[in-house]
């Protein structure tokens, strides 16, 4: 399940090949919507619920990544979606998913699970755990489709596969190493030219990312997002100092739960994640369409 397109140099001091036509946009953690519910601890990246801004509708398919933490025994209730791919990052506890497609199963860490709602579903997310909360990250995405019957699939990676470099974990629905099965090993699949990588990065280590190949015009310009998942705790003020440090292409630091938008790319082009802090990093690459 590791990627091809992925590269590590297990060294804090490799030499990073720069490319200029490449631009970078922090957004820090403490600027993203936020809100405590207290059973709900969100943070929301693009425009949701009672955040706005008109910079952060969306970018390129992107159309939502709320990093999640739901107390125990609590949970978000039977709602419906249509026209969207819904996806589920684990990275702490348990989650039920329910569905009225007849799906139930209950997710831990690793686990991808992924919706694409189509022409409409019902469905429910609650943490039945009546001792510790879920952390996990709800992500959007708008199909390059519409009316499509809906679909479930779920995948799972493990931290030990993380740790050897960028693993995909979503790629889009029909292109190499991406099956429609509903449970098994590669990518799940998006209705969308978006592609979802993952790492544990640990200390003094650096990651290669390259941009992927458009659905279309193999020449059209492609645009990431970086995120770095906030592991240490909810902080609504800042970035955690002691928390996992990632610089960006040697220039631009991110810590927990700040993310940055790169625009100018093409496939085969470059950047380079850096481990600068001094534990482990779980950072997640979406490479997308404009």
């Amino acid at each position: 399940m590791i990627s091809s397109m992925s590269k590590t140099v297990l060294t804090s001091t490799a030499a990073i090949e720069k490319n200029a036509a490449l631009k970078f946009k922090l957004r820090p953690s403490q600027e993203r919507g936020k809100a405590d519910h207290g059973w709900l601890k969100t943070f929301h990246t693009f425009n949701f619920a009672n955040y706005y801004h008109p910079s952060f509708g969306s970018f390129g398919p992107l159309r939502v990544i709320n990093e999640d933490r739901v107390e125990a025994n609590e949970g978000f209730g039977t709602h419906p979606h249509a026209e969207f791919e819904i996806f589920s990052y684990i990275v702490r506890g348990e989650l039920e998913h329910r569905d009225s497609m007849g799906n139930l199963e209950i997710m831990k860490r690793g686990d991808i699970q992924m919706t694409s709602a189509g022409t409409g579903i019902r469905h429910s997310e609650y943490n039945r755990n009546t001792q510790k909360q879920v952390h996990f990250l709800q992500i959007w995405a708008l199909p390059n489709k519409s009316r499509l019957p809906p679909t479930y699939y779920t995948r799972h990676v493990t931290d030990a596969e993380k740790r050897q470099g960028l693993v995909k974990v979503v790629g889009p629905n029909g292109t190499e190493g991406v099956s429609e099965e509903r449970e098994t090993k590669g990518p799940a699949p998006v209705h969308a030219d978006l592609h979802l990588f993952a790492t544990l990065l640990p200390a003094a280590s650096t990651v290669y990312h390259t941009f992927q190949t458009p659905l279309s015009n193999p020449k059209s310009l492609r645009k990431a997002y970086i995120h770095v998942v906030q592991t240490s705790g909810f902080n609504l003020k800042e970035s955690l100092a002691s928390g996992a440090r990632v610089k960006l292409n040697g220039d631009l630091e991110l810590g927990e739960g700040d993310g940055a938008f790169i625009t100018g790319g093409k496939a085969g082009m470059e950047f380079a994640l850096e481990n600068v802090g001094k534990g482990e990093a779980e950072v997640l690459v979406f490479d997308m369409g404009e």
